[in-house]
Protein backbone atom coordinates (compact mmCIF):
# COMPACT_ATOMS: atom_id res chain seq x y z
CA UNK A 1 0.00 0.00 0.00
CA UNK A 2 1.28 3.74 -0.88
CA UNK A 3 -0.85 6.44 1.00
CA UNK A 4 -1.12 9.87 -0.89
CA UNK A 5 -1.53 13.23 0.54
CA UNK A 6 -1.78 16.26 -1.09
CA UNK A 7 -1.26 20.08 0.22
CA UNK A 8 -1.07 23.69 -1.64
CA UNK A 9 -4.01 23.89 -2.91
CA UNK A 10 -5.69 27.88 -2.62
CA UNK A 11 -6.87 30.82 -4.80
CA UNK A 12 -4.88 32.58 -6.96
CA UNK A 13 -5.59 35.22 -9.42
CA UNK A 14 -5.06 34.84 -13.19
CA UNK A 15 -1.18 34.36 -14.19
CA UNK A 16 -0.32 34.03 -10.64
CA UNK A 17 1.38 30.38 -9.54
CA UNK A 18 1.09 27.59 -6.94
CA UNK A 19 3.34 24.70 -5.87
CA UNK A 20 1.38 21.85 -5.17
CA UNK A 21 2.70 18.57 -2.76
CA UNK A 22 1.95 15.11 -2.40
CA UNK A 23 3.20 13.73 0.26
CA UNK A 24 4.16 9.26 -0.21
CA UNK A 25 4.31 7.32 2.45
CA UNK A 26 4.39 3.27 3.00
CA UNK A 27 5.80 0.65 0.43
CA UNK A 28 7.04 3.72 -2.26
CA UNK A 29 9.42 1.06 -3.24
CA UNK A 30 6.82 -0.05 -5.08
CA UNK A 31 6.49 2.91 -6.95
CA UNK A 32 7.12 3.35 -10.70
CA UNK A 33 5.30 6.74 -11.59
CA UNK A 34 4.02 9.14 -10.07
CA UNK A 35 1.13 11.30 -11.75
CA UNK A 36 -0.59 14.61 -11.01
CA UNK A 37 -4.54 14.18 -12.39
CA UNK A 38 -7.13 16.78 -12.07
CA UNK A 39 -11.04 17.05 -12.53
CA UNK A 40 -13.42 20.24 -12.85
CA UNK A 41 -16.70 20.24 -12.13
CA UNK A 42 -18.76 18.05 -14.58
CA UNK A 43 -15.95 16.72 -16.59
CA UNK A 44 -13.91 13.68 -16.53
CA UNK A 45 -10.37 13.28 -14.35
CA UNK A 46 -8.01 14.51 -17.01
CA UNK A 47 -3.67 13.94 -17.06
CA UNK A 48 -1.60 16.71 -16.38
CA UNK A 49 1.75 15.54 -15.93
CA UNK A 50 3.76 12.10 -13.95
CA UNK A 51 7.30 11.47 -13.44
CA UNK A 52 9.39 8.35 -13.25
CA UNK A 53 9.79 7.58 -9.22
CA UNK A 54 13.76 6.49 -10.10
CA UNK A 55 13.76 8.07 -13.54
CA UNK A 56 14.51 11.56 -14.69
CA UNK A 57 11.73 11.12 -17.16
CA UNK A 58 8.73 13.58 -17.03
CA UNK A 59 5.49 13.71 -19.17
CA UNK A 60 2.99 16.80 -19.44
CA UNK A 61 -0.27 17.18 -20.93
CA UNK A 62 -0.49 19.56 -23.67
CA UNK A 63 -2.71 21.92 -22.03
CA UNK A 64 0.19 22.87 -19.06
CA UNK A 65 2.75 22.04 -20.93
CA UNK A 66 5.32 25.23 -20.68
CA UNK A 67 4.03 26.48 -17.78
CA UNK A 68 3.56 23.38 -14.97
CA UNK A 69 6.59 21.42 -13.63
CA UNK A 70 6.57 17.79 -12.31
CA UNK A 71 9.49 17.00 -9.49
CA UNK A 72 10.06 14.70 -6.89
CA UNK A 73 12.53 14.35 -3.63
CA UNK A 74 12.95 10.66 -3.81
CA UNK A 75 14.35 10.88 -0.33
CA UNK A 76 11.66 13.08 1.38
CA UNK A 77 9.14 11.15 -0.65
CA UNK A 78 7.67 13.66 -1.85
CA UNK A 79 6.37 14.40 -5.47
CA UNK A 80 5.90 18.45 -6.63
CA UNK A 81 3.65 20.12 -9.00
CA UNK A 82 5.12 24.19 -9.80
CA UNK A 83 2.02 25.48 -11.10
CA UNK A 84 2.82 29.29 -13.74
CA UNK A 85 1.41 31.29 -15.84
CA UNK A 86 -1.87 29.80 -14.20
CA UNK A 87 -5.41 30.50 -16.32
CA UNK A 88 -9.02 30.43 -15.13
CA UNK A 89 -9.40 26.64 -17.13
CA UNK A 90 -6.76 25.11 -14.64
CA UNK A 91 -9.40 25.66 -12.00
CA UNK A 92 -9.84 22.39 -10.84
CA UNK A 93 -9.41 19.35 -7.62
CA UNK A 94 -5.81 18.39 -8.37
CA UNK A 95 -4.85 14.65 -7.16
CA UNK A 96 -1.90 13.01 -6.51
CA UNK A 97 -1.61 9.20 -8.20
CA UNK A 98 0.88 6.53 -7.82
CA UNK A 99 1.56 3.84 -10.85
CA UNK A 100 2.83 0.76 -8.97
CA UNK A 101 2.35 -1.71 -12.17
CA UNK A 102 4.15 -2.43 -15.13
CA UNK A 103 0.81 -2.49 -17.44
CA UNK A 104 -0.95 0.62 -18.58
CA UNK A 105 0.07 4.13 -19.46
CA UNK A 106 0.90 7.12 -17.61
CA UNK A 107 -1.70 8.97 -19.38
CA UNK A 108 -4.41 6.54 -18.14
CA UNK A 109 -6.10 7.46 -14.82
CA UNK A 110 -6.85 3.46 -14.85
CA UNK A 111 -3.03 2.37 -14.76
CA UNK A 112 -2.96 4.17 -11.31
CA UNK A 113 -3.49 2.32 -7.92
CA UNK A 114 -3.35 4.80 -5.42
CA UNK A 115 -4.42 8.21 -4.82
CA UNK A 116 -4.68 11.17 -2.93
CA UNK A 117 -8.09 13.09 -1.43
CA UNK A 118 -6.77 16.01 -3.84
CA UNK A 119 -6.74 19.59 -3.09
CA UNK A 120 -8.89 22.61 -4.74
CA UNK A 121 -7.28 24.76 -6.93
CA UNK A 122 -9.24 27.99 -7.69
CA UNK A 123 -7.88 30.55 -10.36
CA UNK A 124 -9.75 33.52 -10.67
CA UNK A 125 -10.26 35.72 -13.53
Amino acid sequence: QVQLVESGGGLVQAGGSLRLSCAASGRTFITLTMGWFRQAPGKEREFVAAIGWSTSNTYYSDSVKGRFTISRDNAKNMVYLQMNSLKPEDTAVYYCAAKTVYSGSYLDRSSYNFWGQGTQVTVSS
